[in-house]
């Protein structure tokens, strides 16, 4: 199983529309992916590493799906309308990991 992690990195004066991204954008992204997406978490960041710091992340998802190629062939055909909708909920560019879930 793979883990497709986006994160948003927390920057000064971002706008990220936490309530948006969680009941319409991803809902949107998993009906788009169907099956390929086994499931998905939606975080929010609430703190730093140390006390009284902001978090790394404002926020980001994690998609899980059997192989990067199922990832691919179910949200690639879909890039472009997933990719559109970003400017809805924020002003940050996402950043993307694809992972090896090894425990979970």
């Amino acid at each position: 199983m793979i883990k497709v992690s986006v994160t948003y990195p927390n920057t000064p004066n971002a706008r990220f529309d936490h309530d948006y991204y969680r009941d319409k954008h991803m809902p949107m992204v998993k009906a788009k992916m169907g099956d390929t997406c086994k499931y998905y978490t939606v975080d929010r960041g609430i703190a730093g590493a140390a006390p009284g710091t902001p978090p790394t992340y404002i926020g980001m998802c994690h998609i899980f799906c059997d192989s990067v190629e199922a990832f691919q062939s179910g949200f690639g055909p879909h890039a472009r309308e997933i990719l559109a909708d970003i400017p809805n909920y924020t002003d940050l560019s996402p950043v993307l990991q694809i992972s090896e879930v090894e425990v979970g």
